[in-house]
Formats: structure tokens, sequence, C-alpha cells
């Protein structure tokens, strides 16, 4: 990789990072001195595993949805494309332990969970596209391994 793109993500070399992890991606700045912290949180192994999208999608409704009942920090949670985890950026909260923190609050209430919020026509644009089972056995697998969150690289 000679050129350096413009998605940060792109730069990074996944031949490296050893999943599941939890990174700072990128600190952005407003105009007015706000900062949205982007992370990076990878739940399996890039180019060797991937999550399925039934499951990504209803885990991204259940953390979307739990997630703010721990902070009013969040700005916005969403899957990778490449089905490996997700980004989750906060606002004005550079707390690294806290985050943390918050995402293993937010998966042990994911494994509690009964249904996935917004799983109709109504509020959903792919109602049909959801496993609760799927959502909790990814939850369940990254919180087996928390104590690795923290170390990105092998």
């Amino acid at each position: 990789m000679t050129q350096k793109l413009n998605v940060e993500s792109f730069n990074l070399d996944h031949t490296k990072v050893k999943a599941p992890y939890v990174r700072l991606a990128g600190v952005n700045k407003g105009i007015n001195g706000d900062e949205i912290y982007k992370y990076d949180v990878r739940f399996t192994q890039p180019n060797k595993e991937h999550m399925e999208m039934p499951a990504i999608h209803s885990l991204e409704h259940l953390m979307a949805e739990i997630s703010r009942n721990y902070s009013d920090k969040i700005v916005d949670i969403s899957p990778m494309g490449c089905q490996t985890g997700y980004y989750l950026s906060v606002i004005n909260h550079d707390n690294y332990e806290e985050i943390l923190e918050l995402l293993e609050k937010v998966l042990e209430d994911v494994l509690k969970a009964t249904e996935v919020p917004a799983c109709n026509e109504v509020q959903c644009g792919w109602a049909a596209s959801h496993s609760l089972e799927g959502a909790q056995d990814n939850a369940r697998r990254m919180l087996e391994k928390r104590s690795e969150w923290p170390n990105v690289f092998s």
C-alpha cells in the first residue's frame, strides 16, 4: 500500500489486527469545538470470518437502542460493510475505558433481550432480515473475549 487513502480504515493493515478489539479509529473536531470519537468495534477476524447479515442487523438495532440507555453521547452505531464489526461514534467523550464499559453493559443487555427493537415494516427498512439468536451469539462471543478488547495487534 503506497498511497494513503481518505478513509482511515482503508489505511489499516487488516492482516496485522487481532479481533476482537475496540480501537479508536479517529477524532473529528467540529467548528464549534465538539469532538466526534469514532471507534472500530471489531467482532471477527478480518478476511477469516464474518457475521451473517440478519445477526448484524439485529445487533445493530439492539446496540443502537440499548446504548442510549447508558449514554447521551452516542452519535451512531453502524455496521461495517465487511461484516466484521461496527463503528461506534460518540460526541465529546474521550474516555476509552468508559467506552469499553459501555460496550460491555450494552452487550450484556443484548443477551437478556427477548426481542429486537423496531423489527417491523413500519420502523425498519428490511424487517425480514433479523436474527435475535444470531445477535446474541455474536454478543456472547465478543463478551467472552472482553479482556482482549484493548489489544488491537497480535
